[in-house]
């Protein structure tokens, strides 16, 4: 019996030989009738709207993405930028827009990345992203969305983008979707009054191993952490309070930890911000729409 399976691999191995130097290769063939295409790679990305500052330049839309094809970017005639809107608020009304164009840009006027391809660059303020879909007051709230888009126009008139229409879908091994969700959270300029409680966690059980979140009302910091399996702390706000920031600063073993911050003012209790495992170190944005 071992002789026979030597003798079967043997010939098993010959055949593969045989097949791979064959003039006939179903791979050239696949790769000579492939058509080649171009993306768009991101580059760099900020993506958060902020319901209680329309004109805030800290939570934005800001982005970058180079335009690669087999000519390094000489293929491109210009990249499209659209914008819709999502109403997830549950109020009997749906305010959503279908798409509009933001902005186009020739080739000509693209600049050039570090890596030598045409780059697109572009900030929308959320101002900005409401007039553009005709919103007012009262028609947007925390937990809405925008939905960017891009369109890479090439010079025989093929178009790239996500599967809309004619369009052909793009995409690579690195981040190239074509397409961008930015929410609207409500991240309070002024402290909301009421309790904070951080649920402290650590998934093997031991403490947080160091890390710990600092939370500062009106200029005074205490520190808090967990023990053991996990630790809830408890912080009350007053109503003359003027500022508060939590931050998060990691220690060892951080894919243990993770957080969440859980917001009550008597009536209304919400999540406010959750991380982890591995939280984000530094400040911690609050999200509560009440």
């Amino acid at each position: 019996m071992k002789n026979f399976k030597i003798i079967a691999i043997l010939l098993l191995s010959s055949f593969i030989t045989l097949s791979c130097s064959s003039d006939d290769k179903p791979i050239d063939n696949v790769l000579d009738n492939t058509e080649r295409g171009a993306i768009l790679r991101t580059t760099h990305l900020a993506g958060t709207y902020n319901f209680f500052d329309t004109n805030d330049s800290f939570f934005k839309f800001e982005i970058g993405v180079e335009a690669q094809d087999l000519e390094n970017g000489e293929l491109v005639k210009e990249i499209r930028l659209y914008q819709s809107f999502k109403d997830n608020t549950d109020d009997g009304v749906d305010n959503s827009k279908p798409e509009v164009l933001v902005k186009t840009v020739e080739k000509p006027n693209l600049t050039t990345s570090a890596n030598g391809f045409p780059e697109f660059n572009t900030t929308v303020l959320l101002s900005e992203a409401l007039a553009l879909n005709g919103l007012s007051s009262g028609q947007f709230f925390g937990g809405d969305q925008f939905v960017y888009r891009f369109e890479l126009e090439l010079n025989d008139g093929r178009v790239f983008s996500t599967a809309v229409g004619g369009t052909v879908s793009g995409g690579s091994f690195f981040s190239s979707p074509f397409q961008y969700t930015v929410n609207i959270k409500c991240v309070p300029i002024t402290p909301f009054a009421g309790t904070y409680e951080l649920k402290l966690v650590d998934i093997y059980g031991d403490g947080w191993d160091g890390a710990f979140i600092t939370v500062t009302v009106d200029g005074v910091s205490t520190d808090y952490t967990a023990s053991g399996g996990g630790t809830n702390h408890t912080i009350v706000v007053p109503a003359t309070a003027t500022s508060l920031d939590f931050k998060y600063t990691p220690g060892s073993f951080e894919g243990e930890h993770k957080y969440k911050i859980i917001f009550s003012d008597g009536t209304n209790t919400i999540e406010a911000a959750a991380d982890g495992p591995a939280p984000t170190p530094g400040t911690i944005f609050l999200n509560i729409c009440l």
